[in-house]
């Protein structure tokens, strides 16, 4: 058998844990500006699939590309590296 393709994995911040086993992550990446050559930070936001519902507001984690489960989330929770704290 042969492996999957390799998937893309990516780092960031639980924003929102509302809904129902699915995460907000948020997604820091420096970009240089034409002009100024200055970096600057750009964020995305990705939603990702948290099957036990296991994290929370402020929790670092790692995410993976994985197959569409709805219009969307494209990503699924892969690990959770630091835990938040949450008030």
């Amino acid at each position: 058998m042969s492996e999957r393709g390799s998937r893309r994995t990516i780092e960031g911040v639980v924003v929102s844990d509302k809904m129902d086993k699915t995460v907000v992550v948020r997604v820091e990446r420096l970009v240089k500006d034409a002009r100024y050559q200055k970096y600057v930070r750009r964020y995305s936001r990705f939603m990702a699939h948290d099957e036990g519902n296991e994290c929370g507001i402020g929790d670092r984690v790692q995410i993976i590309e994985h197959r569409p489960l709805s219009k969307r989330k494209r990503w699924k929770v892969q690990s959770t590296l630091v835990k938040g704290t949450q008030v």
